[in-house]
């Protein structure tokens, strides 16, 4: 059967999330380079937790990679990027750049989703007026 082009921008979405994430949070925190480190422990965090997160990020990006777990995988993402979000406003960061990427992240996420799992469109469907 022949993927929509919906599909396809959703399968983009998907890709494009799954690399952010992989490359800019997950790899550093598993290489345990000194850049991961020293980010959480700038946020509040001790950096006995770097190893932690990035296990979860990862299990949670696999979830939400197959087809049978991405709901899931979906919800426990959108769970840490909440508290990721709820850690840049306790300090008070920057709103645009800072506090509200996290819900930047969960939009495209979501949004990849949506767009490739026709029974969540079913759930959530968009409707006009």
């Amino acid at each position: 059967m022949k993927a929509s082009p919906m599909v396809w921008v959703g399968r983009v979405l998907t890709g494009l999330f799954a690399l952010f994430m992989l490359g800019a949070s997950i790899t550093p925190k598993l290489m345990r380079m000194p850049v991961a480190a020293e980010t959480l422990v700038g946020l509040g965090w001790s950096a006995e937790w770097v190893l932690p997160i990035g296990l979860m990020e990862l299990g949670f990006l696999i979830l939400y990679l197959y087809p049978r777990t991405s709901v899931l995988g979906a919800v426990m993402m959108t769970g840490l990027l909440g508290g990721a979000m709820a850690t840049q406003v306790r300090i008070d960061n920057p709103l645009f750049s800072h506090q509200l990427f996290s819900l930047y992240l969960g939009l495209i996420m979501w949004g990849g989703l949506w767009l490739r799992d026709p029974q969540l469109r079913a759930l959530f469907p968009f409707k006009r007026s």
